[in-house]
């Protein structure tokens, strides 16, 4: 028996086929918003609408008779504010508008991020706290918002690109010895998507991070990746100034019309951010949900995947 129907945007990125198979497991309908061009096979009890966050009559017919709508959709590059507030602030607007005119509004869930927490930082996370805004302007009663931190996992191509280090002869991170960040598996983010998808759940803005609400420092981190990954390289730390200095080479390099890579300068400014722990104070309450993947554990699987097919097959 379902559970009802789901909307769901950004079903087809990193974390949405997470969110779409926990979803499924569960018993929910889900319906996805994909892009134009994009179509994929999916199983044939996911429903399918073709369009994009600008599309007035694709959402309309995404939210049409939807019970929850999951909008984990948005971008993490971009050459520009104005290219993070496009993707991350006026779909969310949208949505949020075409959701609150339906006789029967449904209940939003929206994957936000940790970001959010620290808007002055960077271009990005100050379109993800635009796109909360977005959603709390329509008085929506059934809201809840969820700031992931780190997410990795397989199929993560951003964490992977330092991860595939763990096995090399140097393993960098930054000259940040008290600073603090939290990880999340992403598999352990669908499953807090759908603790909080049912009508009556709690509404609010919520943190997501691992066990280790309070976080680990960069060389906790580096050294348990080095350990999954059974290297042996050295960890070098890199002082904010270098960090800094080719954070702001790309960025020009993005402004001139290269394609948007992921460290730019405000992206150096959250890496080098201070505090980046979180609480169980400001998580979902643990009566639904509690997240499975230790950091070792999530680790380990994450770079089995990433490991080139030549060292699998030398320590097999």
């Amino acid at each position: 028996m379902s559970l009802g129907r789901v909307a769901v945007t950004g079903g087809t990125g990193f974390i949405g086929p997470y969110i779409v198979r926990a979803l499924r497991e569960a018993g929910w309908q889900v319906r996805l918003l994909v892009r134009p061009g994009r179509q994929r096979v999916f199983e044939p009890e996911i429903e399918t609408v073709e369009g994009d966050l600008a599309d007035v009559n694709a959402l309309t017919r995404l939210l049409d008779g939807a019970d929850v709508l999951v909008h984990a959709a948005g971008a993490i590059k971009g050459r520009s504010r104005r290219d993070f507030l496009t993707a991350n602030r006026d779909g969310a607007h949208l949505l949020a508008v075409l959701a609150a005119r339906r006789p029967r509004p449904p209940r939003v869930v929206m994957l936000s991020s940790l970001a959010a927490r620290e808007p002055a930082l960077s271009d990005y996370a100050f379109s993800k706290a635009a796109g909360e805004e977005a959603f709390h302007e329509q008085g929506l009663s059934e809201l809840a918002i969820l700031r992931p931190a780190a997410v990795y996992g397989p199929g993560d191509r951003e964490t992977g690109s330092w991860l595939r280090a763990a096995w090399g002869p140097v393993l960098p991170v930054p000259d940040r010895p008290s600073a603090r960040l939290c990880l999340i598996h992403a598999a352990d983010v669908a499953a807090a998507v759908i603790a909080l998808c049912p009508h009556g759940t709690p509404s609010g803005t919520f943190e997501l991070s691992d066990q280790r609400a309070d976080g680990y420092t960069w060389r906790e981190l580096a050294e348990t990746a080095r350990a999954c990954a059974g290297g042996n390289g050295r960890i070098v730390a890199v002082p904010p100034l270098f960090l800094c200095g080719a954070a702001r080479m790309i960025s020009i390099l993005n402004f001139l019309g290269i394609p948007p890579a992921m460290l730019t300068s405000g992206k150096a400014r959250e890496i080098l951010h201070p505090d980046w722990s979180s609480s169980s104070t400001r998580q979902p309450p643990s009566s639904l949900w509690k997240p499975v993947w230790t950091l070792r554990d999530g680790l380990t699987q994450t770079i089995e995947t990433l490991r080139p097919a030549t060292a699998t097959t030398a320590q097999a």
